[in-house]
């Protein structure tokens, strides 16, 4: 028996370049997963097939990302039919929140499946797979912690992580489809492309909060006015920078480690909680332990 953290994501920029003949949408994405966490135990039985558990019961059902990928690994692996095995899954990132809870979760189990097996799959071929899932994916299927992706997301480019900032979230407790955003961004950008950040830049692995920006942001905006709230009220918090992460709605703000006062900042966090029923996380980088 094996267990996993599945961590959470948020996108310190992301940019929609355009459409695509697959339907999808390129983007320019830079991305950090944080130490908030789902927990996946993986369970090799002698009962044939799998057995998924969950501890929300709106995650049950036999079409979730995590059985999608399990099925597709032992596939491909081949695997199917040799031995049983039990899944269960623990939910801490809220659903539906731009912080990819879902493809982590399908990502993770891709890597803990690997691993579980003895590594018949290389890491390539873990990220071919776990694009088939979803656009988020491959970032969850590979270990490290931060990444510039591309394409639809699955072209990835290994950054450092930002590991000098506080990320304290925010959750306004909406949940938000983002298929609707995505298209309706379609809707109102009138096909121009983003105006991407530093286009003169030649290194674009470097960041700076000023380079934090959301193409979806204002779409998600104008339906939730209070997200703009809640960026705003970070900002006054003292963040260094507010941004929406993914297709939202949750914000966060970055708050830099060496000149905050930890003690201030947890508090603020308890008084915000208070304001949101529970919907607000004060975390760090994502270090894999």
């Amino acid at each position: 028996m094996i267990s996993l953290r599945a961590p959470a994501k948020v996108n310190l920029y992301l940019h929609v370049l355009g459409d695509r003949s697959d339907g999808y949408h390129e983007v320019f994405t830079r991305m950090q997963k944080i130490d908030l966490c789902d927990v996946i135990t993986l369970e090799q039985t002698g009962e044939p097939g799998m057995r998924f558990d969950c501890d929300d019961p709106a995650l049950s059902g036999d079409d979730n990302l995590v059985l999608r990928a399990a099925r597709l690994f032992f596939s491909t692996a081949n695997l199917t039919g040799r031995q049983g095995l039990a899944i269960r899954l623990e939910k801490k990132i809220p659903v539906a929140a731009g912080l990819g809870g879902g493809s982590s979760d399908a990502g993770t189990l891709l890597q803990g499946l690997n691993r579980l097996h003895n590594h018949p799959l290389s890491v390539a071929e873990l990220v071919r797979l776990a694009a088939q899932i979803g656009s988020d994916v491959p970032f969850f299927a590979v270990s490290g912690a931060a990444a510039l992706a591309t394409g639809r997301g699955e072209c990835l480019a290994e950054v450092a992580s930002l590991d000098a900032y506080w990320y304290l979230l925010i959750n306004p407790g909406v949940a938000v489809s983002t298929k609707w955003v995505f298209d309706n961004y379609a809707l109102t950008s009138g096909k121009k492309k983003s105006k991407l950040f530093g286009s003169q830049k030649k290194d674009r692995t470097t960041f700076s909060p000023e380079d934090m920006h959301n193409d979806l942001e204002s779409i998600t905006m104008k339906r939730y006015p209070e997200v703009a709230e809640i960026k705003d009220s970070l900002l006054r918090a003292g963040a260094e920078a507010a941004l929406m992460s993914g297709s939202g709605p949750t914000v966060y703000g970055l708050f830099l480690r060496k000149k905050t006062d930890s003690t201030a900042l947890y508090k603020l966090a308890e008084q915000l909680s208070a304001v949101y029923d529970g919907r607000v996380w004060l975390t760090r980088a994502y270090t894999g332990v």
